[in-house]
């Protein structure tokens, strides 16, 4: 295919128009000025091309030369992914900070894998298989955490006529030749490029059934996500959305991490890449960056790479996928992207929608988050993988009601909202019980029943309707005081309370409440809410609230949270039956007088 040139005849801060550029495609990768920065196509019209270009433009000016490369904005994909730190266009950081200092300079392309690494192949078929699209030809040890597993190309399928031994290779070796049906030979290295722009295939699509346990009490049980599903994390500055989102990307139960800074302020991304080096698996005891890839695209990095990073990461979420993994990524925030493309709109002298956005704001989002799912993945051994996709958004000024926020809402099943009222209290995670909500309560009621409760549903809806009853009461009680409320009401009140600070609150950075497995978590409300129904008995045969807010067993509940894991559900149930002996003596003392 011929290579297509051109040349510069007017530039817009990221976006270069050319003309002479006869054969250009959609999308298609060009090399920009004398420097060679990279863009890609976003508009064609005849001969003239508009580029969106991933790097500084400054100096660049028109008569400069333009190339076309033939190629997709495409990613590799292969062992050395994780433990990696990225940018928005995949170029590997470090290696770049090795090669040019700590800037990133102009037209600087390294590729994204090591090319001189060696990794252990071990074959997983021999010399006259049948194979098909997305076979697992052979495992490579890519970290101690996760196997890597070296899987035939979609489009691809026939008899494998040739197979490394086991041994070291580099990416760039053959390590097998499989014959199609047609007798061409297609040779199949350890790494495979793929367009970010395009979904990568899979057989057929599951229901989201399983949920995604993180060890957040205030997500599992009262807003579950679920394995393949989506999620939004919106607040405003402050709120917490950072330090959620890693705690989900430390617990949560998937095997591969994918964390996308998208337009963050350099320095919340320096603290990211400083600490998810140094944090340790909670599971294996091994360095998180193990099973982690970190894409990088910081404020003041260029604004059409900010557009292509979210492609970047969920295009390797999915191969990740592709292979059986249970894969979270993290996109922190789609707000800056939105702004990416609202700027890019704005140069192409498009007709603005909402608040500027793009018409096709709303397309755009959805086209990201329905790349997340859990499938039956290519390949003749059924395997199951999922992405789950977790977006932050960050509203100006906390509302809600702006574009990004509102769309994100139309497309994704769980919404996490941040309530800076709370961050103001300390009371984190700042999830605000209210007015978040999670549509896959009815996918995973089966797990929850099955593995750690016949009554999880009925617990967790009580404990929102005491909220909700909480909610409705404090507008009397700020006219009246509590103390003029009845009994019963009172009750409702310090059982409301239990749930918000002892169930709901938790502490990030406590050795034991920052993780709390589904079984304690199940055992944590179902005490609150047996002290509720002892609590209303107790009331009906006359003893007096003031006597039930003064028990002990009221400071049990409080410290459930910092019970060791390990001990925690045996603790618990003897909590409950320390609470049914002291409701007992107050009976037994209401009746004597």
């Amino acid at each position: 295919m011929a290579q297509v040139k051109g040349e510069i005849v007017k530039v817009a801060g990221p976006v270069v128009e050319a003309v002479g550029c006869e054969g250009a495609r959609m999308y298609e990768v060009f090399r920009v000025g004398d420097e060679g920065l990279i863009g890609e196509v976003i508009n064609v019209e005849g001969d003239r091309v508009t580029i969106q270009v991933y790097e500084e433009t400054a100096g660049l000016q028109p008569g400069e030369p333009v190339r076309g490369t033939g190629e997709l904005l495409s990613v590799e994909l292969g062992p050395g992914l994780l433990t990696q730190i990225f940018d928005g266009i995949q170029r590997p950081l470090p290696e770049v900070r090795k090669e040019v200092g700590d800037f990133v300079e102009r037209g600087v392309m390294l590729p994204a894998l090591d090319r001189k690494k060696k990794w252990e192949f071990t074959p997983k078929v021999k010399e006259g298989d049948k194979v098909e699209e997305g076979d697992i030809l052979g495992t490579v040890p890519e970290t101690e955490l996760i196997e890597h597993r070296i899987m035939v190309p979609p489009g691809i399928s026939g008899e494998v006529i040739e197979i490394a031994d086991e041994g070291e290779y580099t990416v760039e070796e053959t390590i097998a030749v499989i014959e199609d049906e047609e007798g061409e030979e297609h040779e199949v290295k350890m790494y495979q490029e793929w367009p970010v722009r395009r979904p990568r295939p899979y057989k057929r699509k599951l229901d989201p059934e399983e949920p995604l346990i993180t060890g957040q009490r205030v997500i599992d049980t009262f807003f579950p996500v679920a394995k393949g599903g989506t999620a939004a994390i919106p607040g405003p500055f402050g709120s917490g959305k950072t330090v959620t989102q890693q705690q989900l990307a430390k617990w949560a139960d998937a095997q591969v991490v994918v964390y996308i800074g998208c337009g963050e302020r350099g320095n919340e991304m320096t603290e990211v890449l400083e600490d998810f080096p140094e944090l340790e698996d909670p599971r294996t005891g091994k360095p998180l960056m193990e099973r982690t890839i970190l894409v990088a695209n910081t404020s003041n990095m260029p604004v059409a790479a900010r557009e292509a990073c979210i492609y970047t990461g969920i295009t390797m979420a999915e191969y990740y996928r592709d292979m059986g993994y249970d894969v979270a990524l993290m996109a922190d925030s789609t707000s800056r992207w939105a702004e990416a493309l609202r700027e890019i709109s704005g140069r192409l002298e498009e007709m603005p929608g909402e608040e500027g956005y793009p018409a096709y704001l709303a397309s755009r989002l959805a086209e990201f988050y329905e790349r997340a799912g859990r499938v039956v993945c290519l390949g003749s051994d059924d395997r199951i993988g999922s992405v789950t996709v977790v977006g932050a958004v960050s509203p100006p000024g906390g509302d809600f009601s702006e574009p990004v926020t509102q769309n994100t809402l139309r497309i994704v099943k769980v919404f996490w909202a941040l309530d800076s009222k709370l961050a103001d209290r300390r009371h984190f995670p700042a999830i605000n019980w209210l007015q978040s909500y999670s549509l896959y309560l009815d996918d995973v009621e089966d797990w929850w029943h099955e593995n750690v409760g016949k009554d999880w549903r009925k617990l967790r809806d009580e404990a929102m309707e005491l909220l909700q009853r909480e909610s409705e009461l404090e507008e009397i009680v700020q006219l009246v005081g509590p103390d003029a409320l009845p009994e019963s009401e009172r009750l409702i009140l310090e059982v409301a309370r239990m749930i918000r600070e002892d169930f709901l609150q938790q502490n990030a950075f406590h050795e034991v409440d920052t993780y709390c497995p589904p079984e304690k978590q199940y055992e944590m409300l179902k005490t609150i809410l047996h002290f509720r129904d002892l609590a209303e008995e107790a009331l009906d045969k006359g003893v007096s609230i003031d006597d039930i807010l003064e028990m002990k067993v009221i400071d049990d509940i409080a410290r459930m949270k910092e019970i060791p894991n390990e001990e925690a559900v045996d603790e618990i149930r003897k909590i409950r039956e320390r609470m049914e002996e002291e409701f007992n003596e107050l009976i037994e003392k209401a009746e004597a007088s």
